[in-house]
């Protein structure tokens, strides 16, 4: 366990391993970690998935967070070539925002998709494009007056919907081109390149304003570019232990009670039993409020309760150490819980590369 101090977090630090006590064998057992390692799922939503892994070393916690943050390819728009643009966004400034908009698609047609060899200092040229390694997707849009714009501009009205079309350049109206073997790989029934939200604005127009670009996309990874990571979030906190190891009573129960989130700690009435025990710190006050620990799982570990004298010395905190919850939230081309298989399968990979690489250091 963790300790949580006023100050101070103390016992930070694994000692299962093997050197660390003299005449101790820490060395890591499979057939252990077998029988004590547990995958409990809090929240699988599409896109919003909450689960524990218990029973892990903090550096594989934290490699697969990493690896779900950086290393998992999805597809994002790279390339824009802009035709004409006469909207108030500049060019360099529509291109950022068009690459930053989530895509989905066909799942296994995403994966079908190879990577495109970027120009680089060795091969000016780069790759060639095709239907397997670049989507193309374009956007066209206008905004022009409404019929009726001048008599309800001499009338006094002001309200761009009414005056104008267009005014408001939306992801949905991105078009997908598909070209070669996409047309049957990304279909209507399996799932077309598409925006994830089709609400997220581009730009605000008037009339006689234009935006016909064309934009190319391609596999990538976190590591090079935000826009390419499949997660808005992926992260990690330790589970919260509560010991109460002294009775809090009455209206220190209640303010105790107030220290943590909802739900975190209960109220519950003295029995007659404990209040007749000797020792148990309940005498004489059977039929009083007491607090319980309910949930400590939603616990944010805010540490309020060790600001308050009457609680010194009767509450311990801390952090089950090997007991990790994470939560991780697609950005919509992959669901969350696939995303997280794909991290084991990346580390899997890692770990299969290591240990080649030791083979032939060893020959």
């Amino acid at each position: 366990i963790v300790g949580v101090n006023p100050e101070t977090v103390t016992n930070v630090t694994s000692t299962d391993f093997p050197g660390h006590y003299p005449g101790e064998d820490h060395a890591w057992d499979l057939e252990k970690f077998r029988n004590n390692f547990q995958v409990q799922f809090h929240k699988n939503l599409p896109y919003d998935a909450s689960f524990s892994l218990i029973g892990l070393d903090a550096s594989i916690a934290n490699a697969f967070r990493r690896i779900l943050i950086a290393e998992i390819p999805t597809l994002a728009i790279e390339y824009v070539f802009i035709y004409n643009n006469t909207s108030i966004v500049q060019d360099e400034v529509l291109a950022q925002r068009l690459g930053l908009i989530p895509l989905t698609g066909n799942p296994e047609g995403l994966n079908w998709l190879r990577w495109y060899e970027k120009p680089s200092e060795e091969n000016l040229q780069g790759g060639a494009t095709a239907d397997y390694n670049t989507v193309v997707l374009k956007l066209r849009a206008q905004s022009t007056w409404t019929d009726n714009a001048q008599k309800l501009m001499a009338k006094g009205v002001t309200d761009p919907a009414k005056l104008y079309r267009g005014t408001n350049v939306y992801a949905k109206d991105i078009t997908f081109h598909p070209v070669g073997r996409q047309l049957n790989v990304f279909t209507e029934e399996k799932g077309l390149i598409r925006p994830v939200n089709p609400d997220i604005l581009i730009a605000k127009m008037r009339p006689g304003q234009e935006i016909d670009l064309e934009m190319h996309c391609v596999k990538g990874i976190g590591a090079d570019h935000a826009k390419f990571s499949p997660v808005a979030t992926a992260s990690y906190r330790l589970l919260p232990t509560i010991d109460i190891i002294k009775p809090i009573l009455g209206q220190d129960a209640r303010k105790f009670a107030r220290c943590f989130p909802k739900g975190v700690i209960g109220l519950e009435d003295v029995t007659e039993e404990e209040a007749s025990k000797e020792g148990g710190g309940y005498e004489g006050y059977a039929g009083q409020k007491k607090a319980v620990v309910k949930n400590p799982f939603k616990d944010t570990v805010s540490r309020e309760c060790l600001r308050h004298e009457e609680f010194e010395g009767k509450v311990k905190l801390g952090r089950v150490r090997d007991h990790f919850i994470f939560m991780v939230e697609s950005t919509g081309q992959f669901k969350s819980d696939e995303l997280f298989l794909e991290s084991v399968r990346a580390l899997k990979v890692k770990c299969d590369k290591m240990q080649r690489s030791l083979a032939n250091i060893n020959r």
